[in-house]
């Protein structure tokens, strides 16, 4: 009996607790409901985009090409953030450059995120400043002839003297944001090809350019065009520590 009593002392506590509870949330003006619905659904629909983007690496087995599963992720990471911020115009498509890799791998991987497709994957040079097979160092300062990591946008094409050609807008301050006036572009160049790799045992090396075979520049650079996520990834733990982009949702 005296269990009994104690139970129903129990339950009236928690009733007392919770209706003030439920009647507050009865009280809620609708826009408030609807703007707190709106939030969780926009929430729920990030996570879920990315959650599924992130299914790309193990569907297209991109490990046993090479690249690294961390730049993978950091480079949807930074692809949704941009996309978010309503930077990216072609953003079915993310490139991903993984100087992880020696030159002599092909460590250029663009992806088409809409359909779950690899497009290219080809070699990409890294500036003659950054290393010899691999690039180890990054600079943002005119001159360097050095390779800059970090997310840009591309940007319209044109015809220079590397032939056709297509900028980049560095978006990350500090990093890589001094792009345009380097003249860091994407292009092709003769000595980003097997014949050079037979020769030296790696690839030969641009201003700090992101130079591509001759053979595939224009048809990566009509696909990427006019607004795409380009990244350029290096295990590098003080580019992580620096980049506001990355680390935007901490």
């Amino acid at each position: 009996m005296k269990k009994k009593t104690k139970n129903l002392v129990l339950l009236r506590v928690l009733l007392l607790l919770l209706i003030p509870m439920i009647f507050a949330f009865a009280t809620l003006k609708p826009e408030t409901k609807i703007y707190h619905a709106t939030i969780t659904k926009a929430v729920k629909s990030a996570t879920d985009f990315v959650s599924s983007k992130m299914m790309i690496y193990d569907s297209l087995q991109l490990n046993n090409l090479g690249l690294s599963k961390r730049a993978f992720e950091e480079g949807i990471k930074g692809y949704n953030v941009l996309r978010s911020q309503g930077k990216l115009t072609n953003e079915n498509v993310i490139s991903i450059v993984d100087f992880s890799l020696p030159s002599s791998q092909k460590r250029l991987f663009v992806i088409d995120l809409e359909n779950f497709k690899l497009l290219f994957n080809t070699y990409i040079a890294h500036g003659m400043n950054s290393g010899k097979e691999y690039a180890r160092r990054f600079s943002n300062k005119p001159e360097s002839h050095m390779s800059s990591l970090g997310f840009y946008v591309t940007q319209e094409t044109y015809y220079g003297e590397h032939g056709l050609s297509l900028k980049l807008e560095g978006e990350e301050r500090g990093i890589n944001d001094n792009a345009a006036s380097r003249a860091i572009v994407i292009h092709p160049a003769d000595y980003v090809s097997e014949k050079t790799l037979k020769s030296l045992g790696y690839l030969g090396r641009s201003y700090g350019c992101p130079a591509l075979p001759a053979k595939f520049a224009m048809p990566i650079i009509s696909t990427i065009k006019d607004g795409s996520c380009f990244f350029v990834y290096s295990d590098n733990d003080t580019y992580f520590s620096k980049s506001q982009l990355l680390n935007f949702n901490s």
